[in-house]
């Protein structure tokens, strides 16, 4: 079995084909999805999503390029969706210092303020950063949920490992497949075990065999495929470890 920690299954791409999207990804075994917002439309979309099918699960949250229209309403309807009990988890949340959509300081603001939420309703938090490593990490030093999953992570084995001693989790997406992700492939081999899950960040970052067209959860399969092989073991255990690991943190 394998959970499919981050997919984004509300988005138009699957609003022909999400039935089948989810019954194939069933079909490889991957018979767990959490569906995660990035703004509260998102977030809306992906409880109802998790409330009509099994096996799938909500994240709600608002993307940090979405943090310039968080108000004190958007929080009280996010705290109210954050109580439904399909919800595992508050995200995506964070810091993107790269595209700077939203200003710095109303990236910080909002990220802090959904930690806080989390911390409330004694909830993990999904975290997307870019560019934004120690700006991110030092923000999470203060929070003392510390169930923490740094979704689809693009960095190297440092900043990783500095993650993972703040007892975060690190996700692995389809670049970790990239036959040149050579940073990626370094994190794979060497983070601990158990500090690892895996996702497709689905319709994005299809993996290699599926390079450039639309990602789904059924592909999560070639992710840890590629881990494993990095590993040297076979991708029972690591499916196994994986699945774990997303069981425990997600409580589902």
């Amino acid at each position: 079995m394998l959970v499919d920690t981050h997919a984004h299954l509300q988005w138009p791409s699957f609003d022909l084909d999400r039935i089948k999207v989810i019954a194939r990804a069933r079909t490889k075994n991957v018979n767990a999805i959490v569906n995660v917002g990035y703004d509260l439309a998102a977030s809306g979309q992906a409880v109802n999503i998790a409330e009509q099918h099994e096996g799938v699960v909500a994240a709600v949250g608002i993307h940090p390029h979405n943090a310039k229209s968080f108000t004190e309403s958007m929080a009280r309807a996010l705290r109210n969706l954050a109580k439904k009990s399909k919800v595992v988890a508050v995200g995506e949340i964070g810091l993107d210092f790269y595209r700077n959509l939203s200003p710095r300081d109303r990236q910080m603001e909002a990220f802090e303020l959904q930690l806080a939420l989390a911390e409330e309703l004694s909830l993990p938090v999904v975290v997307h950063q870019r560019d934004a490593a120690q700006e991110t990490l030092k923000v999470l030093r203060e929070f003392s949920g510390k169930r923490v999953l740094m979704h689809c992570w693009s960095g190297g084995l440092d900043m990783a490992s500095s993650y993972v001693q703040l007892g975060c989790m690190i996700s692995l997406a389809g670049p970790v497949t990239f036959p040149n992700a050579r940073r990626l492939h370094e994190v794979a081999k060497n983070i601990p075990i158990g500090s690892l899950v895996l996702e497709t960040d689905s319709p994005w970052l299809a993996p290699q065999p599926y390079r450039g067209g639309r990602n789904e959860p059924a592909f999560l399969v070639s992710i840890a495929d590629a881990v494993a092989k990095l590993r040297g073991v076979d991708t029972q255990a690591i499916s196994d470890i994986t699945t774990e690991n997303a069981r425990r943190f997600f409580s589902i």
